[in-house]
């Protein structure tokens, strides 16, 4: 895992290793300021020169000046490096997740991937930063200080042969005891993101059904849930407090109690005041040295499920990729399964498509009927090669989907969904979508042809209206159209429209197919729809049951040989559902 995430550092290495240069000689110049102390106290007391005195302060001044430099230019590098390597591991992650295939992103849900490109991320940085600076100062210092007491304090410094262990084991025990806390916070942060994006996702259904008290009860568990583990794991990582204090204490009392006694009995020839002034210094900075480390380890572990988490995703290989030799030109819209079947996944039980064969020729239209669950929407998002078929094959102008660049595929085939999707941005960003370089002369033809031109006309601003981040300041059935009009500005080949007109009334659904016959006379059009008015007219209509073709053929055939199709014709022309 650390392997595959250094490979994030990148151009961001120079200034890693500066911090780390910078960190070696700030803690070098550190340990040897209270030598330097040590030695004028010394002096002092036996009755050096006023120049002397001043010459060896200006020497500490400088040291302090260049230990401040040191510190202050190896925050910066750190900072630049850390954030740096977050942003590469976060452009890495998403362009991982854009690569995705549908069965590999059904395996992350989009609350735990969220969680994992902003929370783990973060955790990451700081725990980045923590390693290129706390994690090498610390552990150094801590080194440094304890060669250096034993020189100026001889038999004194054993003091840390007592101190040492006992922290050591005391911030074990408080980091082994937090750390099952901080990684159940980790998985909970998924389930509080999955509650707060479905709660806005759903908020008009939630404000419709009254429910509003009963989200925030849920929401409020959740927090609840995550404040209890986070309340445990720092009232344990607390501890780290009072241990250090009784070290540091326990530290001072016995160097001032066991250092004045042999000054006093031996006349500052085994230990002088200077020497016991950098006994304390020392002792301090190693035990706070100490603190770090345990701290450092308490983050590292908390980072340690941060980045198994991120390394699953970037691990993570998706289930279509391009052959080694991809055919890049789609020759014509025409369309052949030839014994497709299809489950979502290697160990589902049940198949979602069974024995499909179908040909449908470049330039025909086609219809598509079926009940809730009779996999209309599986069918056609194998053309588009957004899953691969577990059994045959599809193939696209006389070609398997799976020997075309992925890019030139989906290029050629444009599908507008029920629930499709508007971005942030005006109208006109949204429709170049379908062509970054469509005149508005374009937009506008592609928009009349889907019924869309009148009411973006109505707006204040038009073709520049700004549209809310899913489209929630239009219409159901405006935000159809818009859809609609950015595949026709595609021009693809094949154009699939799955229940896409079920927010407009019949007679605009009837003009918008019209307007495909005369702008893309020669893209295959496939039309899955609720509707039979929406396919009657279609070349060729497949009523689809249970993830198989039960019944094929015109409008008229269909009456007579397929009993679904009657039924549900008969129900709508009836019933008077046609004209909702």
């Amino acid at each position: 895992m650390i392997r595959q995430l250094t490979k994030c550092i990148r151009e961001y290495k120079a200034p890693t290793i500066w911090t780390l240069v910078l960190i070696l000689a700030e803690v070098a110049i550190d340990v040897i300021i209270p030598f330097e102390t040590a030695n004028l106290i010394n002096e002092v007391k036996a009755g050096a020169e006023l120049g002397g005195i001043v010459r060896v302060g200006l020497v500490l001044v400088l040291l302090a000046m260049i230990s401040l430099v040191c510190g202050g230019a190896a925050g910066f590098t750190g900072s630049k490096a850390a954030s740096g390597f977050a942003k590469n591991v976060r452009h890495d992650l998403f362009t991982k997740v854009q690569g995705f295939s549908f069965e590999n992103i059904d395996k992350f849900s989009s609350a735990s991937l969220v969680t994992r490109m902003t929370t783990d991320i973060q955790n990451v940085q700081m725990a980045y930063m923590m390693c290129i600076r706390i994690a090498v100062r610390a552990p150094l210092m801590m080194i440094f200080s304890i060669i250096m007491a034993f020189i100026m304090g001889g038999r004194l410094a054993l003091t840390f042969v007592v101190i040492v262990p006992v922290l050591v084991v005391g911030l074990f025990f408080i980091a082994r005891e937090a750390m099952p806390a901080f990684r159940a916070v980790f998985r909970k942060y998924d389930k509080l993101n999955e509650s707060v994006e479905e709660n806005v996702r759903a908020m008009r259904v939630v404000k419709g059904f009254a429910r509003e008290s009963y989200e925030t009860k849920k929401f409020t568990a959740a927090s609840d849930n995550i404040r209890g583990d986070f309340t445990h794991a720092e009232r344990v990582v607390a501890l780290n407090s009072p241990l250090m204090q009784l070290c540091v204490y326990f530290n001072m009392v016995f160097v001032l109690f066991v250092g004045s006694k042999l000054i006093i009995t031996n006349g500052g020839t085994t230990i002088d005041v200077g020497q016991l002034s950098a006994m304390l210094t020392y002792g301090i900075q190693v035990l706070m040295s100490l603190m770090m480390v345990s701290m450092i380890y308490v983050m590292l572990t908390m980072s340690a499920e941060s980045v198994k988490r991120i390394c699953e995703v970037l691990s993570e290989e998706s289930a279509l990729t391009d052959p080694a030799a991809p055919v890049t030109t789609v020759a014509d819209g025409s369309v052949d399964f030839d014994g497709v079947s299809f489950k979502y996944s290697a160990g589902a039980e049940k198949y979602a498509l069974r024995d499909i064969a179908l040909h449908i020729a470049s330039g025909q239209t086609i219809g598509i009927l079926g009940g809730t669950g009779s996999s209309k929407s599986t069918l056609v998002q194998l053309i588009p090669r957004l899953y691969d078929v577990t059994e045959g094959s599809v193939k696209v102008g006389g070609v398997d989907v799976r020997e075309y660049d992925l890019d030139a595929l989906r290029s050629a085939v444009s599908m507008v969904l029920q629930k499709n999707e508007l971005f942030s941005g005006t109208i006109r960003e949204n429709l170049r979508w379908g062509n970054e370089n469509a005149t508005d002369e374009e937009l506008e033809e592609a928009c009349r042809l889907a019924q869309a031109d009148d009411f973006i006309r109505s707006f204040p601003d038009g073709y520049d209206t700004h549209i809310e981040q899913g489209g929630t300041n239009v219409s159901g059935g405006q935000k159809q159209r818009l859809c609609i009009a950015r595949a026709l500005l595609k021009k693809p080949k094949i154009l699939i429209l799955d229940d896409s007109t079920s927010a407009v009334d019949t007679r605009t659904d009837a003009l918008i197919r019209e307007g495909f016959k005369s702008y893309i006379p020669e893209t295959t059009k496939i039309i899955i729809a609720q509707r039979v008015a929406s396919v009657q007219d279609a070349g060729l209509i497949l009523v689809m049951d249970g993830g198989a073709i039960a019944a094929s053929g015109t409008h008229e055939e269909l009456l007579k040989t397929s009993g679904i199709y009657r039924e549900v014709y008969e129900s709508q022309t009836n019933g008077g559902d046609e004209n909702a």
